[in-house]
């Protein structure tokens, strides 16, 4: 029930599928309903009352045709016959081309172009002729057409699912089920072909449509249905000759068509989206070019910060469900200064962090609440042609994945020299000289040759390198560095964390750095900040954190961390779990897993109280302070 019930909402959210289906609904339920409707018999003729025009009056609300039969009997009848053929057509192109598809991309080598050879030869011939050819070896007849049509379709079929077999295959899942011992008939019916089965689907989907224009074009010119038969494209070759006289027996059919085909394709736009999980989560592998923000007021702002973000909320809205990822952060940076926002998984801290360019994915990131001021300037109401400016020339950000997020086809010096002039008006030999140099500073060997290789040539710390040198590339104010180091190992990491350190002091660079890792926070950041379940649970200078921690989850998030040197210490752990963004308990979000709360802690909303000059704790029984 529950799967139903969100299959029924993802195609809801798309209104264009949601018409083609409720059309297609319709137009298929009254066809199949035909042999019960009060219908007059769709082949009888009555040359008394040939060619009548369309009356509800007359007991024909369709007309008649040259022959004196009932349009709107032979039309639905014709709808059966044409969504048959054209359903069937489908499921045998389907078929034999996903088959030849899978063991072409799956076998590879001879058997891959001794195969797809054979598709070029028939993708070679002009679909409609091929058709023709076939029908008439054949001979005329609408089983005869549904054989042409589909298999003039199989090698569409055959190069999309080759296609998306040959990525498949590559994949170490793949390669996991061949060293398990998975024979080649198991790997494609339980590796390959769930994989590809998407893409069958949504092309049947949408080629259905086109067969029964295939279809009715055959029908048209007399290689279909035969008399007295009746398929929509017999109907509109019939009425071809009577366009001027009746032209009403030409245009119902060749209305309803147009209809069917129509919703067809919308219908496959919705079962796209089903079965695209990224769309059944309710976002879209599109986003809009900056968050939507849906707030009643904007915070009054203060004086004297570089950055300043007010009550920011951030929520993700999907499926009638609101996941409060960001949920009320104030962060105040000064120019010069290196924040660190530290937390689990899940906590917020990328969310905040895209945030405040306006970079969470909308849909389903809506901004709630808050504000976020740059110099002053209010960026959550700017219009994307001013934010678009802001972004990498007064704010960079540095993201986690680089070959997630440079260009894979373009060289990273051309790339660095695209972002320097978006925002400056340089030569393209200029922006290449800066390029070079850029990639120089952050001690890239060979800069000028390197500058000239693509991001797959180049390995994940030196990728890393050159979205720095990117982030360089207009000396903004402030850089947002989200867990810039994840993925690399430790070598690796400490090159990058001291590389930030040395622009950092060098270049007097103002830098929000976003980790799970205190080690990191210790050699970079002046000041932390502490998430937690959206919120910043402790905020103070860093050394003041480290050696007096107020917050038992910042306390307990240290003690998790190994320490060198120290002797010997039981590492310990976090018990429980955060609380889900769409149930957010009332009062301390910790308080479950905490060793120290009370019933108060969970009533109410928890303020931040000061613990010192420099450090404040959003808890109401803080460590080594009078409650």
């Amino acid at each position: 029930m529950k799967r139903r019930q969100s299959v029924l909402a993802v195609l809801a959210r798309n209104r264009p599928a949601t018409l083609g289906a409720s059309l297609l609904l319709v137009i298929v339920t009254v066809s199949l309903l035909a042999p019960l409707l009060p219908l007059h018999d769709p082949n009888a003729t009555d040359l008394a009352n040939r060619l009548l025009r369309p009356s509800l009056l007359s007991g024909n609300p369709l007309g008649t045709d040259h022959l004196g039969r009932d349009l709107l009997a032979r039309l639905i009848w014709g709808i059966r016959l044409s969504l048959a053929v054209g359903i069937f057509a489908s499921i045998i192109a389907a078929v034999s081309g996903s088959a030849l598809g899978i063991f072409a991309g799956f076998f590879g080598g001879r058997v891959d172009n001794l195969l797809m050879r054979g598709v070029d030869m028939l993708m070679a011939f002009p679909y409609i002729l091929l058709a023709l050819t076939i029908v008439a070896v054949l001979g005329p007849g609408l089983l005869n057409a549904l054989y042409a049509v589909a298999i003039v379709n199989i090698p569409f079929f055959a190069r999309n699912i080759r296609g998306a077999t040959v990525a498949v295959i590559r994949r170490e899942f793949v390669d996991a089920a061949r060293l398990s011992g998975m024979n080649n008939r198991r790997i494609i019916t339980v590796e390959i072909l769930p994989n590809v089965a998407p893409v069958i689907v949504v092309a049947m989907s949408t080629t259905i449509g086109w067969m029964i224009l295939e279809t009715a074009g055959l029908s048209f010119l007399g290689l279909g249905s035969q008399p007295p038969q009746a398929d929509l494209g017999s109907m509109l070759g019939e009425g071809r000759k009577l366009l001027i006289t009746a032209p009403h027996a030409s245009i119902v059919p060749g209305a309803m068509i147009f209809i069917i085909v129509i919703a067809v394709n919308l219908l496959g736009d919705g079962i796209r989206d089903i079965l695209d999980p990224r769309l059944r989560a309710g976002t879209l592998s599109r986003p809009a070019p900056l968050t939507h923000v849906r707030r009643e007021s904007i915070p009054e702002p203060q004086s004297g910060y570089l950055l300043e973000v007010q009550n920011l909320h951030t929520h993700f809205i999907a499926s009638g469900r609101v996941d409060k990822a960001v949920n009320g952060v104030d962060i105040e940076i000064n120019a010069g200064q290196c924040l660190g926002i530290i937390g689990e998984s899940g906590s917020g801290k990328s969310v905040t962090a895209l945030s405040l360019l306006g970079l969470a994915p909308s849909p389903p990131a809506v901004i709630t609440a808050g504000g976020v001021r740059l110099e002053g300037e209010e960026l959550l109401s700017a219009n994307f042609s001013r934010l678009r400016s802001i972004r990498g020339k007064k704010i960079a950000y540095v993201f986690q994945n680089p070959l997630a997020t440079l260009h894979p086809l373009t060289t990273v010096g051309a790339q660095i020299s695209e972002a320097i002039r978006c925002h400056r008006p340089v030569s393209k030999h200029s922006a290449w000289a800066e390029a070079v140099n850029l990639l120089n500073q952050v001690q890239i060997p060979n800069a000028a040759a390197r500058a000239r290789n693509y991001p797959h040539e180049m390995s994940g710390g030196m990728c890393q390198r050159v979205s720095i040198a990117m982030a360089l590339a207009n000396s903004p104010q402030l850089i947002i560095a989200d867990e810039p180091t994840t993925a690399l190992d430790v070598t690796v990491q400490a090159q990058i964390i001291s590389l930030l350190s040395r622009l950092r002091h060098q270049q007097n660079m103002t830098l929000i750095f976003v980790t799970h890792d205190f080690g990191i926070l210790a050699q970079l950041c002046d000041r932390v900040a502490v998430m937690y379940a959206g919120r910043i649970v402790e905020n103070g200078s860093t050394e003041e954190i480290l050696a007096n921690p107020a917050h038992p989850y910042t306390a307990r998030l240290i003690e998790c961390a190994p320490r060198l040197g120290k002797g010997r210490r039981v590492l310990t752990s976090i018990s429980g779990l955060p609380p889900a963004g769409d149930q957010l308990p009332a009062g301390c979000a910790f308080a479950s897993c905490c060793d120290r709360s009370t019933e108060r802690c969970r009533r109410g909303d928890i303020k931040t109280r000061p613990v010192a000059a420099t450090h404040s704790v959003r808890c109401l029984y803080p460590l080594g302070c009078a409650p």
